[in-house]
């Protein structure tokens, strides 16, 4: 019997506060690239750019000062700090690997659609050792938009060879799910930086309290 047009295929991962508990890290290293720049950061205003490229947080919070070298610079600046941060100890989710491997084992398509640059990917997935689940691996500098354009999860999409309304995406950040739900995804969130409300209220199907909750189950919804 053939499956259906529709029967779910494969799974797309956010990176960060999903697959790995990057935040504190990334946070500090924001907050401290814009003070030397002269923005004192909020965690409010820190949250709400979760899942944007570097490009975007920048252009928000410095308009037209956003040249492309001081875009440059603080994106070299600040990601060179996180990587420094979390070298030495990759922080996987709970159940990161457990989720994984079960996936794998049932023949799902699995990737990674990630706003972050390929060089914080390269760590996660190597140093971490997970790269071996992953058939696809989308980081910005493969698309023109980030999130909440749904380019990353289009691009995942295609790389594993699979229609888009047959993935489902795991997300942390309201700009994560309304790019999945652009692409046609059905979203699995994670209530790892947000509120489930926040999720819900763009659009993910169900949210869970972390990684280690999501069963194959609510994959195939």
């Amino acid at each position: 019997m053939q499956p259906a047009a529709t029967a779910v295929a494969a799974v797309i991962f956010d990176m960060d506060g999903v697959l790995v508990l990057s935040g504190p890290a990334h946070w500090v290293a924001w907050r401290e690239i814009a003070a030397v720049h002269g923005t004192e950061l909020t965690r409010e205003q820190f949250l709400s750019f979760n899942g944007m490229t570097n490009q975007d947080i920048c252009t928000r919070l410095w308009g037209t000062r956003a040249t492309p070298d001081f875009i440059a610079h603080i994106a070299d600046v600040k990601e060179r700090a996180y990587r420094t941060a979390v070298e030495a100890n990759v922080p996987l989710a709970p159940g990161c690997r457990e989720l994984l491997a079960t996936l794998h084992a049932r023949a799902f398509g699995i990737a990674v659609g990630t706003s972050g640059p390929k060089e914080n990917v390269d760590l996660v997935l190597d140093r971490g050792g997970i790269r071996p689940f992953f058939g696809a691996v989308v980081h910005a500098g493969l698309v023109q938009r980030g999130k909440p354009a749904p380019d990353i999860f289009l691009r995942a999409a295609e790389l594993l060879g699979i229609a888009p309304q047959r993935c489902v995406v795991v997300e942390d950040a309201p700009t994560g799910v309304q790019a999945a739900r652009t692409a046609g995804m059905r979203v699995v969130g994670v209530a790892t930086n947000h509120h489930a409300d926040e999720l819900l209220d763009v659009g993910a199907a169900v949210v869970l309290p972390d990684l280690a909750s999501i069963t194959p189950a609510h994959v195939i919804g």
